[in-house]
């Protein structure tokens, strides 16, 4: 399984298309906890500002995509105004997700050339400005293809240098957390870390804290931590938890749970609903 797979594997994002069509003037976006927006513009001119002040301002076509809960306007001239493709991002861990903790405050690339991100920004445009049958469920379905793409793209760039996302660009490291990603129940001690990124102990630790800045022991007990709060939101027995998350029992969880969040598995859980 390549990098990208083995996080989206267990933690996916999805998108639902609440706009798309001419906007003139200003709609303003309120930072609903544990939800992203992707705004794409197809035409015209669009001024973007965050409540934390930043600003962009798009004049051709664009996505600006706010992976975390931003409150934001979206500004167009009220004569021409601007053809928009706007969706909310939910996340399948209730916003608990390694992926989207180590993304950025927004990314915005320009839709242009003829890459995967063009193609399937094309293909949205294409569905979401016209009237046919199945209109809604397949822009939604675009636009997690699109997501996906935005993803390739900013770990092809490789802009990110530290956290989870730097890793998985890593030549060796991403070899370990990819691992690590599908078989959290693993024993993995630091020698067995090393050996998969073919590094001695000592120079595999200091890479690792370098990089990620994490060490790798804290990263693969937060890692763990996510994956079972993902599977106790769908209710799931503590003793099968802790087994496909790498720790002997329920009560070991608990442990390693109250120690990171100050909450037993179950108070977490009530403070989730």
């Amino acid at each position: 399984m390549d990098v990208l797979s083995s996080v989206l594997s267990h933690f996916s994002l999805n998108a639902n298309v609440f706009f798309s069509g001419n906007m003139c003037g200003t709609s303003d976006f309120s930072g609903d906890q544990g939800v992203g927006h992707l705004h794409l513009l197809r035409s015209g001119t669009l001024k973007v500002r965050s409540n934390s002040g930043f600003e962009v301002v798009l004049s051709t076509p664009s996505v600006i995509f706010f992976p975390h809960s931003t409150g934001h306007c979206l500004f167009s001239d009220k004569g021409d105004g601007a053809d928009l493709v706007c969706a909310q991002i939910s996340y399948q861990s209730g916003g608990h997700s390694p992926l989207l903790q180590a993304l950025p405050f927004c990314l915005n690339y320009e839709l242009t050339g003829d890459g995967l991100l063009a193609q399937s920004a094309f293909w949205i445009f294409e569905e979401a400005f016209k009237d046919a049958s199945g209109k809604h469920l397949i822009i939604d379905r675009l636009c997690d293809v699109f997501l996906i793409s935005v993803l390739r793209k900013v770990l092809e760039e490789g802009t990110i240098k530290s956290g989870m996302m730097a890793g998985l660009t890593h030549p060796q490291l991403a070899k370990v957390l990819t691992k690590i990603h599908q078989t959290p129940e693993q024993n993995w001690s630091l020698s067995a870390m090393a050996e998969e990124c073919g590094m001695s102990r000592s120079k595999f630790a200091d890479t690792f804290k370098r990089v990620i800045e994490q060490t790798p022991a804290d990263y693969l007990a937060d890692w763990r931590l996510s994956v079972a709060k993902k599977l106790i939101l769908k209710n799931q027995n503590m003793d099968l938890v802790a087994n496909q998350v790498g720790y002997e029992n329920g009560s070991a969880l608990a442990r390693v749970f109250r120690k990171k969040t100050g909450q037993a598995p179950k108070e977490w859980l009530l403070s989730q609903q």
